[in-house]
């Protein structure tokens, strides 16, 4: 079983910036590919961003490319979301989720992919 615990949300200005971080306990953590989600006040839960188990693939929604970078610790047990750029747009909780990867480059986008989640962190951005 897979733990998952994610840190480093918080209030902030558009504009500025935030690095989330979920660390992993429980399994190997590089066995799995990695993802973030996030779910907006009122909306469903949506795909982020993903990173392969070898830390060689990484995939972006449209509304965050450029903007956001995923990467991955496997020393550290812990993937990382750089976010830049931040806007109003980007409020939501975040999620951080986990599935072993069937190849080493494998990605995965659909929130019905992932085996274990986390419990969310907020991330609000005023404008």
């Amino acid at each position: 079983q897979v733990q998952l615990v994610e840190s480093g949300g918080g209030l902030v200005q558009a504009g500025d910036s935030l690095r989330l971080s979920c660390a992993a306990s429980g399994g190997t953590f590089s066995l799995y590919a990695m993802g973030w989600f996030r779910q907006a006040p009122g909306k469903e839960r949506e795909f982020v961003s993903v990173v392969s188990r070898r830390n060689s693939y990484t995939n972006y929604a449209d509304s965050v490319k450029g903007r956001f970078t995923i990467s991955r610790d496997n020393a550290k047990n812990t993937v990382y979301l750089q976010m830049n750029s931040l806007k109003p747009e980007d409020t939501a909780v975040y999620y951080c989720a986990a599935r072993y990867g069937v190849l080493p480059n494998s990605l995965y986008v659909r929130e019905n992919e992932y085996t274990y989640w986390g419990q969310g962190t907020q991330v609000t951005v005023s404008s």
